[in-house]
């Protein structure tokens, strides 16, 4: 539970035990992940995260979706679940050995025929793309001194109403921390950036590590 390191971990347990569980296709695509990852599992999302996007998506009608970072795929089922039969998810990513973990699983899933991996770096996917409204629907979870770079990208290229999720905002709570480093300066100066932004509504929610959804104006 990402959430317990900054939320009481007994209510962040509470929290996980009242949210609808993930399946045996996402439960397998996780274990593989710790067993083929090890410590860069920490990059995948949490179950309860995972849920979240997927009634997000539901809810908001999306029919086109985009996704920075893919890792072994548990983000894209989530998303793609959440589209339509005749949804389409681009999911961008630089790994050719995780993403093929993630192949594998969305096949499993039943959603292969909904997604569209590009591999390359995801600023460049997204400037080579028209600029005009493709997507209903975004999720950012890469590396977070780009996410300034793929906002815009991404901004420029959703329909109006559209959503983004970003994730990993709270940095386990370091975010607070004046003193911290690594990725939180420029984690908080995102954030900051966002919550700013007059082209868009945004609430930064304590679930999993910190997930900001932000709504084009």
């Amino acid at each position: 539970m990402k959430a317990e390191n900054f939320v009481d971990a007994a209510v962040a347990a509470y929290t996980v035990e009242h949210t609808t569980p993930p399946d045996d296709v996402l439960l397998s695509l996780a274990e593989e992940t710790a067993r083929l990852t090890g410590g860069d599992a920490v990059m995948q999302i949490a179950p309860e995260q995972g849920t979240l996007l997927t009634m997000l998506v539901q809810v908001s009608g999306a029919r086109r979706a985009v996704e920075i970072g893919t890792f072994t795929g548990y983000s894209s089922i989530c998303i793609a679940r959440g589209l339509p039969e005749d949804g389409r998810l681009i999911a961008c990513d630089v790994s050719e050995d995780w993403t093929s973990v993630a192949r594998r699983h969305w096949e499993k899933a039943g959603v292969a025929h909904k997604i569209e991996l590009r591999l390359g770096p995801a600023a460049d996917t997204l400037r080579a793309m028209p600029e005009e409204a493709s997507f209903d629907f975004a999720f950012i979870d890469a590396d977070k001194r780009g996410y300034r770079a793929y906002y815009e990208e991404i901004l420029a290229r959703l329909t109006p109403g559209g959503m983004i999720c970003v994730d990993n905002t709270l940095q386990s709570g370091a975010i607070v921390d004046p003193g911290a480093g690594g990725n939180v300066p420029a984690m908080r100066e995102f954030n900051d950036f966002v919550a700013s932004d007059d082209r868009v509504t945004t609430a930064l929610l304590p679930v999993a590590d910190g997930l900001t959804l932000i709504r084009k104006i």
